[in-house]
């Protein structure tokens, strides 16, 4: 017999709710594209999808007021968090590794490749999600942030008009003083210590030549720094990960009782490796590789690249569950740099880079979304609400990646041919030509060591190595002017208003995010109005 007054989770199908996730989906691909390219990072948008919804649920429209329910807004954050880092992370930087290669005809089988392996990614999260492996209790930091945003933004709504605030001052300052307010959204909410560090880094490159005499491009420090931040990064990570093991195990001896059992791990991870290995051997196909390599290189890049993808998704989710960052940059490098050890040709180690990076971004962007989810749903009390609501959830964020996917396929061009690529992609390009040149080998070895000292300083919390890389390699010093002067407002506010200012922050910062991002990709990426 049914319960009385059960509860039922909505449907990510649902027609309103199907049209705004759409909807979302784009602004959140067009953020993330913006960002990864101009900046060469990319952020949490979810707060961005959830405010727009709390505000057309106050359009005087009965059916509109559906959407003050937390767990429609729940789907649509899902919707626009994981086209940003779909569309930016795990396929559009896959892909401009193909084209810095100067191998155009390898880009559509990376769309392809990269596309298949994010949606594997984040199904296999789906299937892990609150198993001992990946316990939903667990942090999953931005998925915490993520609905205490929510939550509060339900019981105060002037909290969405800053949203719109911030959406007018952004476009109004990127649009008329060609100021990059984009950055100094992403100054208001992610980790001060990482942005201070990304900022100088943008100085530095800036006015390398008028701060030290040469540029500092030529003799490929910045791409050298990001080794050696990224080797330390990665250590950082599994020095977390196996002290977190321990306290975990002590844990699960209190009997929290997972909705995950150890056969839906094995069967995760197992099938997960399948259909990597699956689509390893389609992205070789479709490259061609199997003409630059023998027989038994060729049989060992599929393995090597499916071992590579869910390693290296297993690091990125755990480090995303444990502190709120995930090394994507950094593992897939590790994994290239393997790959030049083992002398794979300079197509199957792009291809093998792009597929590696294309896995962890949705895997770890999906868990903060579940987490969001799991605590809104009341942590689990009801397991039959609880994992409807993930399964809505799972269809709220593929909808995502597709619509990311859609994005990149048209608008990759746009990009590419203006040299606009993730700036990560030129330390991964360099490093394969490394593996040619023992010139440009010796920069990177010189410059890695200062790179693993100011990560290992910062500390896994901070990025300082892997932010300060990021700012080197990208040449745009008024965004290192901008995000330092947002940093100082930002600590500003704190003193004076506290966690109340630093809330109101979050929301305009999410607005300045949408307004700029959106206006740099119609004046300046379609170059819209322009002759």
């Amino acid at each position: 017999m049914e319960e009385v007054g059960k509860k039922k989770h909505p449907s990510a199908f649902e027609g309103k709710i199907l049209v705004m996730n759409i909807a979302m989906a784009v602004l959140g691909a067009i953020i993330g594209l913006e960002l990864i390219t101009r900046l060469g990072i990319s952020t949490n948008t979810s707060i961005i999808g959830a405010l727009i919804a709390i505000l057309v649920a106050r359009i005087p429209i009965a059916i509109l007021r559906e959407f003050l329910d937390l767990n429609r807004q729940n789907l649509v954050q899902t919707a626009i968090s994981g086209a940003t880092f779909g569309a930016a992370n795990a396929i559009f930087l896959p892909v401009g590794v193909a084209w810095l290669l100067k191998r155009p005809d390898l880009v559509i089988p990376m769309l392809i490749g990269a596309t298949l392996a994010a949606i594997i990614d984040m199904t296999m999260l789906y299937w892990l999600f609150d198993s001992r492996v990946f316990p939903a209790k667990n942090p999953w930091p931005p998925g915490i942030a993520t609905a205490e945003t929510l939550i509060a933004a339900a019981k105060k709504g002037k909290r969405a008009m800053l949203l719109v605030y911030g959406i007018i001052a952004g476009s109004v300052v990127r649009f008329f003083f060609k100021i990059p307010a984009d950055i100094a959204g992403v100054a208001w909410i992610g980790n001060i210590w990482a942005l201070t560090m990304f900022g100088i880094g943008l100085i530095v490159r800036g006015y390398s030549v008028q701060l030290f005499g040469v540029d500092i491009n030529k003799y490929y420090a910045p791409h050298g720094i990001m080794i050696g931040a990224g080797l330390v990064a990665l250590i950082q990570i599994l020095l977390i990960i196996s002290k977190k093991r321990k306290s975990m195990n002590e844990e699960e001896s209190e009997g929290y009782v997972f909705t995950r059992t150890e056969a839906d791990i094995r069967f995760g991870l197992s099938r997960g490796f399948a259909l990597y290995l699956g689509v390893a051997l389609l992205l070789a196909l479709m490259g061609g590789l199997y003409t630059g390599m023998p027989a038994g290189k060729f049989i060992w890049w599929i393995i090597f690249a499916a071992a590579a993808a869910i390693v290296s998704e297993l690091i990125v989710g755990l480090s995303a569950m444990h502190a709120g960052w995930f090394p994507a940059f950094a593992t897939a490098l590790i994994f290239l740099i393997l790959g030049v050890l083992m002398g794979f040709p300079a197509p199957a180690l792009g291809l093998l880079v792009g597929y590696t990076a294309s896995t962890g971004p949705a895997f770890a962007d999906m868990g903060y979304d579940l987490k969001t989810g799991w605590i809104i749903r009341g942590e689990g009390k009801d397991k039959e609400f609880e994992l409807e609501g993930r399964k809505q959830q799972y269809f709220a964020e593929l909808t995502g990646l597709i619509v990311a996917a859609i994005m990149v396929a048209i608008f990759a061009k746009y990009y590419l041919l203006q040299d606009l690529v993730p700036p990560v992609d030129r330390v991964y390009v360099a490093t394969i030509e490394a593996g040619a040149s023992p010139q440009i080998a010796k920069y990177l070895l010189m410059w890695a060591i200062p790179g693993a000292i100011v990560q290992a300083i910062g500390g896994p919390d901070r990025q300082l190595g892997i932010l300060f890389a990021t700012g080197l390699l990208i040449k745009y010093p008024i965004a290192g002017v901008t995000v330092l002067v947002a940093i100082g407002i930002r600590l500003l506010v704190r003193h004076i208003y506290k966690e109340e200012g630093q809330q109101a922050l979050y929301v305009l910062g999410a607005g300045l995010i949408a307004g700029s991002t959106l206006v740099s990709f119609f004046t300046s990426t379609l170059r819209l109005g322009k002759k």
